[in-house]
C-alpha cells in the first residue's frame, strides 16, 4: 500500500466512528473546496478527499478496504492500489466500481454554502446577481451516471411580496461539469414565483436547477432559503408581525382613530383611551397570510412633541398645572 491511506487523507483513526468521519470530511471540504480555497492544488485535494470518504463512509466498502490494508501485497494488483484515487494517479473509480458498486456521487447531506449569495432584486423592479453554493460537484467519479448535487442558497424578498406573492428574477453563476471532466461555470437567469404567505426561513425548491449530473444522471435541485426584509420598526415571529407605531400624547390620553400604514395595507385603528407606551393592539388575521394566517400587533409608542417654541413651552406649562396632583411612579 502507499504510505498515505484513506484514513490518513481524512485525518481520522482506523476505528473512527461514522459520525467522526463525516464531521472531519465536512471540515476538509469547507477548507479545500475550490470555490473557497486559494490553494493551487485544491482541485486535486478535494478529489482525493472525496475518493477517500466515498469508500470509508460505506460500511461494506470500508470492510473491504480494511481487509486490503491488512494485506501486505495490496496495491500490486487490482482493488484500491496506489494512491488515493484518480487525483493521485492510482486506480480510477471505473477500476473498482465493479467490485464495490457505484454508490452516490458523494455525501448524504453534506455542508451548505447558504450565504454565497443573497439579496436578489425583485422581478419587474430589477435583478440581482449571485453564485449558487451547495454541495460540491467534485464528488463525481469517472463516467458513472449519477444525479448532480443539490445546491443551497438564500434569497432575500421584501415583506410586501409575502403578502401578495410576487415574481423575482435571479442571475446565477452555477458550476457545470465539462465533457473532459473539468468544472466550469454557466450563467443563467431564473424567474421565481414567491408563494403568498411563505414564512421566514422556509425553502423554495427548484427541480433540476442544481449542479449538473454526470453521464446520464439528472441535475440536482436548487433550494432557496427565504429571508424576509422589512422596516426597522417591524419584527416577525413565525406568521405574526409586530409593528411599532408612534402616537401623540393626546391620542393616547383621549383615544382617537388614526390611519396606520402596515404590511397589510393602510388600516384605520382606534387608539383606546389612556393607552400606555408598549401596549399592543391586536389585529387578528392581518399578519403573514400563511396557511394559518398570523396576527398583526401594533405596539404603541408615545412621542412627545419638542418644546422648541414659546407656544409649545406654554402648552407644556399649562399641562403641568392641569395635572399638578398627578403622582408619577418612578
Amino acid at each position: 500500500m502507499a504510505e498515505k491511506n484513506y484514513y490518513d487523507i481524512l485525518g481520522v483513526k482506523k476505528d473512527a466512528s461514522d459520525a467522526d468521519i463525516k464531521k472531519r470530511y465536512r471540515k476538509l471540504v469547507r477548507q479545500y473546496h475550490p470555490d473557497v480555497s486559494d490553494a493551487p492544488d485544491a482541485d486535486n485535494k478535494i478529489a482525493e478527499i472525496n475518493n477517500a470518504y466515498e469508500t470509508i463512509r460505506d460500511k461494506n466498502k470500508r470492510a473491504e478496504y480494511d481487509a486490503m490494508l491488512s494485506n501486505p501485497f495490496a496495491g500490486q494488483g487490482g482493488g484500491f492500489g496506489g494512491q488515493a484515487g484518480a487525483a493521485q494517479g492510482g486506480f480510477r473509480w471505473e477500476d473498482i466500481k465493479d467490485q464495490f458498486g457505484e454508490g452516490e456521487a458523494y455525501g448524504d447531506g453534506g455542508f451548505r454554502f447558504d450565504d454565497i449569495f443573497s439579496a436578489f432584486g425583485r422581478g419587474a423592479r430589477g435583478q440581482a446577481n449571485g453564485q449558487a453554493g451547495g454541495q460540491s460537484q467534485y464528488g463525481g467519479f469517472g463516467n458513472q451516471d449519477s444525479k448532480g448535487q443539490d445546491q443551497h442558497a438564500e434569497i432575500t424578498v421584501d415583506l410586501a411580496s409575502i403578502y401578495q406573492g410576487d415574481d423575482y428574477s435571479i442571475k446565477l453563476n452555477v458550476p457545470v461539469r465539462q465533457p473532459n471532466g473539468s468544472v466550469g461555470y454557466d450563467n443563467k437567469t431564473l424567474k421565481i414565483k414567491i408563494p403568498k404567505g411563505i414564512t421566514d426561513g422556509k425553502q423554495i425548491r427548484l427541480t433540476g436547477q442544481g449542479a449538473a449530473g454526470s453521464g446520464n444522471g439528472k441535475n440536482g435541485d436548487l433550494f432557496l432559503k427565504v429571508k424576509i426584509s422589512h422596516a426597522s420598526n417591524i419584527r416577525i415571529e413565525g406568521a405574526d408581525i409586530y409593528q411599532t407605531v408612534n402616537i401623540a400624547p393626546w391620542e393616547a390620553a383621549l383615544g382617537e382613530k388614526i390611519n396606520v400604514s402596515t404590511p397589510a395595507g393602510t388600516l384605520g385603528v382606534t387608539i383606546p383611551k389612556n393607552s400606555k407606551s408598549g401596549s399592543n393592539l391586536r389585529l387578528k388575521g392581518k399578519g403573514i397570510p400563511a396557511k394559518e394566517a398570523g396576527d398583526l400587533y401594533l405596539t404603541l409608542n408615545i412621542v412627545n412633541p419638542d418644546s422648541n417654541s414659546e407656544a409649545a413651552t406654554s402648552a407644556y406649562e399649562a399641562l403641568k398645572q392641569a395635572f399638578s396632583d398627578t403622582t408619577i411612579e418612578r
